[in-house]
């Protein structure tokens, strides 16, 4: 049993700042601090109408570097830049807010630009499951035979937003778009009747912007579900706001809920987003990660490749490092998803590989716990293993680190090599193939819809 009020250096334990969370409201000022133009500033409040943007005075004040910014890696993951939408349709926004429209103007053409960016990949409205009275359950997907993810009404925001995340239609305020839940009690009657599920992952958002007083409404009822091996919960909080578990209010309640799933014989992992190796730096994260290990609970370390920020071998390879003498295990590199401005950040498949290997082959074995780099895609988690070259034929070798049907984890299979390709859609199959192994696969009980062909647009 872990002393959550256990002594701490005193600049950790100490009160702490409280939490301010700075918008679009507040771009202007920011930018300005930034050395951005006039001009440059109104292209950024036009990318910010399409695109959400939030931060906070722990990430202005303790992981930006404004003596670098707007070039600084930190300030480019929080704040939108002007060329991560298209051109013409910044130039339109900033012309709308240039006259001062009418703000149902600029939502309207807002709305028609995050049409255009994929705003759901791999078919995420389409995973929503059913109940027992074959009634959908928006904010609940059985993604994988053994997790279902849960989507918590009140988890639907974060500290702070980056810029190259997935799922930012969660954040845009158009409630078609949206993802939630807030029926545990459905959820544990799905369970009973699927006892294959044996891992609940929480996610957003991020649930760990929900007090600790919410964040036991949903925690505590799965304690009693027997099935269940781990309960996770994907969180940037750690990086964002460590102060969740050293100086909020609540920290110590929280910490002593994280007990009780281990008392409980079940596992609780932190999936916790680290993108930049700054964001490990500070005393206070050094701190939140000790006092949430010292509860028993996992802290697995992800994020995505990202362009401008973390794209290159000694960026991960520090990361890494820093991760295991922490404590924590490093578990994913992602390809960043194909959705919003992914133009913007995408690292090609072969780039990925490159910086994936040349990391990987410099770390101990400790942190070769971490896979990658892999596409969350339609089909599952496919893994970029390499380039090599057959019978003459240069090749892509993948395989499912997760997949949908079961039968073709950890089997691997080839694509043509494409220096271009960044996402599993770019791929053909190869060696004389048709078809990839998981195309005609039925998802979400529609064969026809996310039948994911070689080329053509992503799901």
């Amino acid at each position: 049993m872990t002393l959550v009020n256990d002594a701490a250096p005193a600049a950790v334990r100490s009160p702490g700042s409280r939490y301010r969370a700075f918008t679009a409201k507040h771009l202007d000022e920011l930018t300005a601090r930034a050395g951005l133009t006039a001009e440059q500033r109104l292209g950024t409040r036009a990318v910010a109408a399409v695109l959400p943007f939030r931060t906070n005075s722990y990430v202005l004040d303790e992981l930006i570097d404004w003596s670098a910014a707007p070039d600084d890696p930190i300030y480019r993951l929080v704040f939108p830049q002007e060329d991560m939408l298209p051109s013409e349709d910044v130039a339109q926004l900033s012309d709308l807010l240039r006259r001062e429209a009418p703000k149902a103007e600029i939502e309207a053409l807002a709305h028609q630009v995050r049409m255009k960016l994929n705003p759901h990949p791999a078919g995420q409205l389409q995973l929503n499951i059913p109940s027992f009275h074959e009634e959908p359950m928006p904010g609940v997907q059985h993604k994988y035979h053994e997790t279902v993810l849960f989507f918590p009404k009140q988890g639907q925001t974060c500290h702070a937003y980056c810029t190259y995340c997935f799922r930012w239609a969660q954040f845009v305020g158009e409630p078609d778009l949206k993802m939630a839940a807030d029926d545990i009690e459905r959820l544990k009657r799905y369970l009973s009747n699927h006892p294959e599920v044996t891992s609940v992952l929480f996610t957003g958002g991020d649930p760990m912007i929900m007090s600790e007083t919410v964040l036991r409404r949903y925690i505590e009822p799965l304690l009693e579900v027997e099935q269940l091996e781990s309960i996770r919960i994907g969180t940037k909080a750690l990086a964002y706001w460590p102060q969740r578990w050293v100086t909020d209010p609540d920290a110590d309640d929280t910490l002593r809920l994280f007990e009780q799933v281990g008392e409980a014989g079940k596992t609780l992992a932190f999936m916790a987003h680290f993108t930049h190796p700054r964001e490990l730096e500070p005393v206070m994260v050094s701190e939140a990660v000790r006092r949430i290990r010292d509860t028993g609970a996992v802290i697995r370390t992800q994020a995505p490749l990202i362009r401008t920020i973390n794209d290159s071998p000694e960026i991960w390879e520090t990361m890494w490092r820093r991760q295991l003498r922490m404590g924590m295990v490093p578990y994913y590199m992602f390809v960043e998803r194909d959705t919003g401005p992914q133009d913007y950040f995408a690292v090609t498949l072969a780039r990925a590989y490159e910086v994936f290997r040349d990391s990987y082959k410099n770390v101990s074995g400790l942190c070769r716990t971490v896979r990658g780099p892999s596409m969350s895609a339609t089909p599952g988690k496919v893994c970029v293993d390499g380039v090599v070259e057959v019978g003459g034929e240069k090749l892509f070798v993948l395989h499912f680190i997760q997949c949908r049907d079961p039968e073709l984890v950890n089997k691997p299979f080839f694509a043509k090599y494409d220096p271009e390709a960044v996402w599993l859609t770019d791929l053909k199959p190869a060696l004389g193939a048709e078809r990839f192994p998981f195309q005609g696969m039925a998802i979400g009980g529609d064969t026809s819809a996310h039948d994911l062909a070689a080329t053509g647009p992503s799901v």
